[in-house]
């Protein structure tokens, strides 16, 4: 005996929705963290409430008397700082991803057409460098090149570049192996074309992701190195250098450490919410999955 329609259970619909509309509220609120803080930092460009060197604030007065957040031990606008340190390390993140991506992107094609010693080379050379430490790495440069701010993106850029490269060999052998890529080689195609046309739509994606994260990392990796006194150096206001120079008075003046540490943590938050986000929107499979 069948059962009517009318009286079988209704699987729920819901799932699909409710994946679609974490998805959007993932991205929408990694865009509105990472938002504010990149408007923050073209503000920057545009106006500052005092100078980056001004010290006529007076040594770590509290907020209030034109200082929207006090000053630090040398009487500096401590909002001023932070807007600078904002640009900073948005363009600390931005260059470091592009030496990551160019230098990674390339590195792995290469690698994953290689074959035999060549492919071997090629993997051993990306797993030292993944191995070597992005710090060991930065003072090397900073030895040759003294600290600066472009020494500090091109020691990260090459750190990650490394992780780039690995995960694009991997990706890109994935995408030779299908028979689409394989006649498509077999009836003459150059290897350019190859990449352009059937590679790179293919992997790209998912070099999106690793590469938004890479942002966030990078973040992190400038304001360590800023700690360290390795980044950009006075008067430029790194939120690294702000917070090794807030840690003797964090007691008496919490926000020259506060301020920055927050904005760090948002700023790499929204980065991470946003990959995430991409992560859902761009891979095929879980868009599969949500419809």
């Amino acid at each position: 005996m069948t059962t009517p329609d009318v009286l079988r259970p209704v699987e729920p619909q819901t799932v699909p929705g409710r994946r679609r509309t974490r998805r959007s509220v993932t991205l929408a609120v990694g865009c509105v963290l990472a938002g504010l803080i990149a408007l923050l930092a073209v503000v920057s460009l545009l106006w500052l409430p005092y100078d980056a060197d001004d010290t006529s604030g007076g040594r770590l007065a509290g907020p209030g008397d034109g200082h929207l957040l006090g000053t630090d031990k040398l009487g500096r606008d401590l909002f001023t700082q932070l807007m600078t340190g904002s640009r900073i390390a948005i363009g600390a993140g931005l260059g470091s991803v592009l030496v990551a991506a160019a230098l990674g992107v390339t590195l792995g094609v290469l690698a994953a057409f290689a074959q035999g010693w060549l492919d071997d080379t090629l993997s051993a050379f990306l797993d030292i460098l993944i191995a070597f430490p992005t710090l060991l790495l930065a003072m090397l440069i900073v030895a040759a090149r003294s600290a600066t701010l472009g020494s500090a993106v091109l020691a990260i850029g090459l750190a990650q570049g490394a992780v780039v490269a690995r995960l694009t060999r991997i990706l890109v052998k994935r995408v030779l192996a299908q028979d689409y890529v394989t006649a498509a080689r077999t009836s003459g195609t150059s290897w350019p074309r190859t990449v352009l046309g059937h590679v790179l739509p293919n992997v790209w994606p998912t070099l999106a992701v690793n590469l938004a994260l890479q942002f966030g990392l990078a973040v992190l990796a400038e304001a360590g190195l800023s700690y360290l006194g390795l980044g950009a150096p006075p008067p430029n206001a790194s939120w690294g250098r702000m917070l090794q120079e807030a840690q003797a008075t964090f007691t008496t003046a919490p926000a020259g450490a506060l301020a920055p540490g927050v904005l760090l943590v948002l700023l790499v938050i929204g980065v991470n919410l946003i990959a995430d986000g991409l992560r859902d929107t761009l891979d095929p499979a879980t868009r599969r999955r949500s419809t």
